[in-house]
């Protein structure tokens, strides 16, 4: 009951609690500020509620932007007769609501949180990608370019792993990403910015790939690459290929590169200016180590070998093969060179060396045939059967395209020196 007076004071408008009925049903009249009934004759006990009334109402100003000013008992007494109707006023109804502020204020701290997650994520397991999205980045003080690879399920072939195509486009993504890292990037197809004022873009001349083994799908190979110089008008570009997780080779590659005019398709050398701009990158590593790499490694001499030839003809170059210098991308010939393998040797064997020697471009009307010669050789000490083959991918009016060599290992064994190409 004083907790009821008490608020019923200092809460003004709010109405008065109801005194508790006798135990026969009736009300007192009034009550003392002991909570006591008091007499109905007793005129000091009214008095001294009007008093408490009036000293109350005294203290407390008006809230609601109300007037300070002293309140009027009588007039207390109307005002609360006529606003007896509306909703009762207490202390927690009067406060502001907090809750869409502090919802708003969670929802901000949480987005915060969730962006520095992202900037701040830190693989928890060896086998995820260093290279969160992908992109790759300069290493080696700048030297080098790495970028990591997921094996895709459209990637892999009839045997579940990575065909060769799969590994040799990864080493021309890294080399076109290298270029775009590295700021030199142009117009045209892996061309520098004074590449491309002179209407000039790279050709490869020639590329080697020694594989030793290949992934399968889900596996991330970590591919790096660099550049050096070749001779006075040409580049090196040297790949490695590694396990990300274990870190073997997979596969290594270097090639050369020469000027072409986009204009007149002729070589041409390279202007100073370019010099300049691709100079500083220039990082004097072979991956393989050829002794004599001006020349294209030939078959060794083989006696007794048995000798098959099969050729497949009107081999012609789709849209999706030409890139944006208008001419057949040179991944594309290694699927042309093999369209005339045997189908025994790509069912129990497996490519584990290529030299390619790319002697001109190829265009969109052009129509091909792929000529390859198979050595097969047996071993006399192991009795395994070793593979060389050469091929030969020309225009059907006679001029040659791409010559090339490839050497095949039977699937399931490992890799040895004996099967890696050797210059002569």
């Amino acid at each position: 009951m004083a907790g009821s007076i008490a608020a019923s004071a200092f809460l003004p408008g709010s109405p008065a609690a109801a005194p508790p009925k006798s135990v026969l049903g009736e009300r007192p009249d009034s009550l003392d500020v002991r909570g006591i009934a008091a007499k109905p004759g007793s005129s000091s006990s009214a008095a001294a509620l009007r008093a408490g009334k009036t000293c109350t109402h005294a203290a407390i100003p008006k809230v609601n932007g109300g007037s300070s000013a002293l309140a009027d008992p009588e007039h207390d007494t109307m005002s609360s007769s006529s606003s007896s109707s509306a909703a009762p006023r207490t202390f927690y109804n009067q406060l502001p609501d907090w809750s869409m502020l502090l919802a708003a204020i969670t929802t901000i701290f949480l987005a915060a949180e969730k962006q520095w997650t992202l900037l701040d994520w830190k693989p928890k397991r060896p086998d995820m990608l260093t290279d969160t999205f992908g992109f790759g980045r300069m290493i080696h003080e700048g030297l080098m370019f790495r970028q990591n690879f997921s094996i895709r399920s459209y990637e892999i072939g009839a045997d579940r792993t990575a065909s060769i195509e799969t590994l040799m486009n990864h080493l021309q993504e890294t080399a076109l990403n290298h270029v775009k890292s590295a700021g030199l990037l142009g117009d045209g197809f892996g061309s520098t910015p004074e590449m491309s004022k002179r209407d000039l873009f790279w050709v490869v001349s020639q590329m080697q790939a020694i594989v030793e083994r290949y992934p399968c799908w889900g596996d991330t190979v970590e591919v790096d690459t660099w550049v050096g110089a070749h001779g006075k008008n040409g580049m090196r570009r040297d790949w490695h290929i590694r396990d990300s997780v274990t870190g073997h080779t997979i596969l290594k590659a270097t090639s050369k590169w020469v000027m072409m005019h986009k204009l007149t398709r002729r070589l041409a050398r390279i202007p100073d200016e370019v010099r300049t701009e691709i100079e500083p990158y220039f990082f004097e590593h072979a991956s393989i180590v050829d002794e004599d790499n001006q020349k294209l490694p030939k078959l060794p001499d083989i006696e007794g070998a048995n000798v098959a030839k099969y050729v497949r003809t009107g081999l012609t170059p789709r849209w999706a093969d030409l890139d944006i210098n208008q001419h057949v991308n040179n991944v594309k010939y290694i699927g042309w060179i093999l369209e005339s393998a045997p189908i025994s040797i790509l069912e129990k064997h497996e490519l584990a060396s290529i030299v390619l020697d790319y002697k001109r471009e190829c265009g969109r009307d052009s129509v091909l045939q792929s000529h390859t010669t198979v050595y097969t050789d047996c071993n006399k000490h192991s009795g395994q059967t070793t593979l060389h083959c050469e091929h030969l991918l020309s225009l059907e009016s006679g001029p040659t395209i791409v010559k090339a060599r490839t050497m095949w290992r039977p699937k399931g064994t490992r890799p040895q020196e004996s099967i890696i190409p050797s210059s002569s």
